[in-house]
């Protein structure tokens, strides 16, 4: 029987973590956390260290539950705790899975029931095997059956009370598959379980899925509205479907899309602000560490690999629907399109990296034979592809300022042809040999501008950039000039040039005309955002036609 101490203790938690308050819930778990170490109850100090987890992720703080979770791991693994190791695994698994990254989510938790089996706590595998159902059912029905045979027999043995959930779940699965018969039949032995005080947290949904079958769907659209909170969102989507309402479904994808955009904004923003707090760690110690190069590479390329596994939930929107139930399966389609998306951001990622990793090891050989020119086409070759690796990182980045809706200050005075050579110059070793740089102006070399000196860069940036990727030959040309009250900048190249039917759709985030240049789509978005922020805007000149002519105008504030 537990102390009345403890039950105080833990009764102030549950209630702080019930109502999502920080302020009371962190005082309150490490007084509960302090009392069970004096108890040498290491299974329940344990258990609310993932408290501590699970409540950062209801606070959609996802990069602080990432940090706790693997201290957890480390701290069990140094202390040698291999009974309780399962736990760390088990957290990991939940933010795998909060992010989107069921695949790996699905690794975590077999292991969690491996080290279950292992230190004999076969009684809470169960739950477990009802985490990996819910990843694979909608894409392995069978393996979701195998798992819930297996979960249900163990559950018999070690805990006859999880039964009764494990065949509702079963139940509740059938009617997403089609299989009527096997629906009705669970649904009538769900009933009578519940007369015999049977209770399970899947029988909202299964009593949802009751009312759709028999054709009563805008009432099992409320029951899931009121009862199934976030996981209605899902529910009703495939209770439309299943009534052939397409329209309905299709708008209610979208909402239950948008709902889940703004959790992934949410994700990203927090992971953002932290990967950020890491970067800048990491430029503090570089000139005390510089020796210590292949601990700083590995550093990085983990950070690279969380970005990816985070950009991961940004996906692309379907348009342009023909008909209602052609779009709707179309946007079913829209995760496959994030898969393909991460891969490319990989392969951009590790491609410039595996070359600077490559000559960083040529350099770093004590028995170095090249000559100087090679030595100076090696060093070419690392800025170069650093380069690529900063582009992309700085397309990643200005998500952000897409998605801004703050208004920018404006009070930096701007020398303008000293800032345009000066962008310019940053890409004479970046372009082929072959290519000549040009800088045009019709302004005086004292003329300056009242504005935000870094955005207006990053817009000329952006489109250099762009006109690097493009040109093979000929010139990359950068103009400024002034007509009334009205600043023009020109960048013009003689690359493959842009189709005029194309003029609106380069400006979509993750468009690339190209697939097989670097970059992932975001270059052209950015620079017409920050200039609409500067009340100006981006056009592509149609007219031109040897290549690509983007123009820049801005207002000269009176």
């Amino acid at each position: 029987m537990k102390s009345k101490e403890y039950l105080d203790l833990r009764n102030a938690m549950n209630h702080a973590f019930n109502d999502g308050d920080s302020a009371r819930f962190f005082p309150a778990i490490k007084a509960l956390e302090d009392y069970l170490q004096s108890q040498n109850d290491v299974h329940g100090y344990y258990t609310q260290r993932c408290n501590e987890i699970v409540f950062q992720l209801n606070q959609q703080r996802i990069y602080e539950a990432y940090k706790l979770a693997q201290q957890l791991t480390k701290e069990l693994r140094e202390n040698k705790i291999d009974k309780e190791m399962f736990m760390g695994v088990n957290m990991m698994g939940h933010i795998n899975r909060y992010c989107g990254n069921d695949k790996e989510a699905v690794r975590n938790w077999y292991e969690v029931i491996r080290l279950m089996k292992e230190e004999g706590y076969e009684s809470s595998m169960p739950p477990i095997y009802l985490n990996i159902v819910g990843v694979v059912i909608d894409k392995d029905p069978q393996e979701a059956d195998s798992l819930l045979t297996v979960a249900k027999e163990i559950a018999k043995k070690y805990s006859p009370e999880r039964v009764f959930d494990i065949e509702t779940r079963q139940t509740v699965s059938y009617y997403s598959r089609g299989d009527y018969d096997q629906f009705l039949k669970g649904y009538q032995a769900y009933k009578e379980g519940e007369k015999k005080g049977y209770t399970s947290v899947h029988g909202r949904s299964l009593e949802v899925r009751y009312l759709a079958y028999h054709g009563k769907t805008d009432e099992a659209v409320e029951m899931a509205k009121k009862e199934l909170g976030d996981e209605g969102a899902d529910e009703i989507p495939l209770i439309y479907e299943k009534a052939g309402r397409w329209k309905e479904a299709y708008y209610s994808l979208k909402e239950a899309e948008a709902k889940s955009d703004s959790i992934d904004n949410v994700v990203i923003a927090n992971s953002m602000q932290g990967i950020s707090e890491q970067i800048k760690l990491f430029e503090t110690e570089r000139a005390a560490y510089r020796e210590r190069m292949y601990a700083v590479i590995a550093v990085f390329l983990l950070l690279l690999l969380l970005i990816v596994a985070l950009v991961y939930i940004v996906h692309t929107r379907r348009r342009h629907l023909i008909e209602m139930q052609r779009a709707y399966r179309r946007a079913m389609e829209s995760e496959k399109m994030k898969s393909a998306f991460i891969q490319n951001i990989s392969h951009e990622i590790r491609t410039p990296l595996n070359i600077i990793s490559g000559f960083a090891q040529v350099i770093a050989n004590p028995e170095l034979t090249e000559t100087i020119e090679e030595r100076q086409r090696i060093a070419e070759m690392m800025e170069k592809n650093a380069h690529h690796v900063t582009a992309l990182i700085d397309e990643i980045i200005g998500l952000s300022l897409i998605e801004s809706t703050e208004k920018m200050r404006r009070d930096d005075t701007m020398l303008i042809n000293k800032a345009m050579r000066e962008a310019l110059k940053r890409y004479e070793k970046v372009v082929n040999p072959d290519i000549k740089l040009l800088f045009e102006t019709t302004l005086p070399d004292e003329f300056t501008l009242k504005t935000n000196a870094g955005m207006l860069a990053r817009i000329i940036n952006s489109l250099l950039e762009n006109a690097a990727k493009y040109t093979k030959e000929g010139h990359i040309a950068l103009r400024s000039d002034r007509k009334g009250d009205m600043l023009t900048f020109t960048v013009e190249d003689t690359g493959s040039g842009i189709p005029a039917e194309e003029a609106e759709h380069i400006f979509e985030r993750f468009v690339k005309l190209d697939s097989f240049k670097e970059g992932i789509g975001l270059g052209l978005p950015l620079s017409r955002k920050l200039a609409e922020q500067l009340d100006g805007t981006v056009v592509l000149d149609t007219s031109y036609t040897n290549g690509a002519r983007f123009l820049v105008k801005i207002p000269i504030p009176s």
